[in-house]
């Protein structure tokens, strides 16, 4: 039974979560990808996997994002990672043994940054991570989409998601202060990195190239899998290869 949970960002905003604790030596603390939240299928799917195994878990929405405060347009990579060591934080203060980060897409991006910075995780997980945005971005947009995106200040960002989120230039610009490839050698707890081969949306060799640079790095490719693992068996199989990694500490 997952209980919602209210926490606040260190600009006392509030954060919304739902945790489930079916004990306290290990807790996995999940991280959506961008413009998603805290409900979305994959989550949806681990929550109850893990459950089953005695893995507790918190799953919670970014600032602006889902229930918590904010707007998408104004959210940002900072934003987000101060989310997160404050998500740390709480299960922390619960008193549970291992932490276990799971960061999909930009949430992955989010979550390699934080777990440069934290002492408190005991391993990581990364799925179709983000590592650099601006190769993203200039393939979904272009160069001249990029231009009139800096010039008015706001994209839309995915024209065929029917809520018409916009999303300010600042995250542009405050994503531009993080280095994935750089902060990655700070990393020195376990990591599995999962990656579909035929991803769309993240290319595939951002992951090749980052699981070089952390000390203690596995990448496995799900074969032909695109970024969202749409094909039911290559879901299964993400999800599988998620609780597998958690069930070995």
């Amino acid at each position: 039974m997952e209980e919602k949970i209210f926490f606040k960002n260190s600009r006392n905003e509030k954060l919304v979560g739902l945790l489930s604790i079916v004990g306290k030596d290990k807790v996995a603390v999940l991280c959506h990808g961008h413009s998603s939240g805290k409900n979305n299928k994959t989550f949806q799917a681990v929550v109850p996997v893990l459950n089953s195994q005695g893995i507790s878990t918190f799953r919670f929405d970014f600032y602006g994002n889902g229930e918590s405060d904010g707007k998408f347009e104004e959210s940002d990579l900072s934003e987000s990672i101060d989310d997160t060591l404050q998500a740390i934080k709480l299960v922390k203060e619960g008193s549970f043994k291992k932490i276990i980060l799971v960061g999909s897409s930009f949430g992955g991006l989010n979550s390699n940054i934080t777990a440069s910075m934290s002492r408190d995780l005991h391993a990581l997980i990364l799925k179709s991570p983000v590592s650099d945005y601006s190769e993203v971005f200039l393939n979904r947009y272009g160069e001249s989409g990029m231009k009139k995106w800096k010039q008015r200040g706001q994209i839309l960002y995915n024209p065929e998601d029917s809520r018409g989120l916009k999303l300010n230039y600042s995250f542009v610009q405050d994503y531009r202060k993080y280095d994935a490839y750089k902060t990655a050698g700070q990393i020195k707890i376990p990591v599995l990195i999962i990656h579909g081969s035929a991803d769309e949306i993240v290319p595939m060799s951002q992951s090749q190239k980052l699981v070089k640079l952390i000390p203690n790095a596995k990448l496995v490719l799900v074969k032909n899998s695109d970024h969202r693992y749409t094909e039911d068996k290559k879901f299964k199989q993400m999800i599988k290869l998620i609780s597998d990694f958690i069930m070995q500490f």
